[in-house]
Parts: C-alpha cells; structure tokens; sequence
C-alpha cells in the first residue's frame, strides 16, 4: 500500500518514508508513525510523517 491517502496512515503503523535529503535518490528510511503532518485528505508525493525517531519524511510504503 502506498502512502498518499491520510486515512490510510496513524500512529503507531511501519512504513518506509523518504527524507528531504534523500528525495533525489530515493533512499528509504523505515520507521514507526509517531505524528501525521500532512493536513489534506491525501498529498501526490506522500502523507509527510515524523517518525517515532524524530525523522520526518514522505510516506512511500506501508508495511
């Protein structure tokens, strides 16, 4: 499942996001849902998330 449908992600749920700084490459980061941040019903690129971690990115994988 991807991550562009807000009601689709809550905390607490795994996923794979890509950071700002990894947005060119790609790279995932996988973490746990701490706090959703995107306001909107769904974003094209994304539900932006911060991670339990502190990292915040797009949501691009929900495991």
């Amino acid at each position: 499942m991807d991550g562009r449908n807000r009601r689709d992600i809550r905390p607490g749920l795994e996923v794979d996001i890509v950071l700002k700084k990894d947005q060119r490459s790609g790279k995932l980061t996988r973490g746990v849902v701490k706090d959703i941040l995107t306001k909107s019903a769904n974003h094209p690129h994304g539900i932006k998330v911060r991670l339990t971690n502190g990292e915040v990115g797009r949501v691009k994988v929900i495991n």
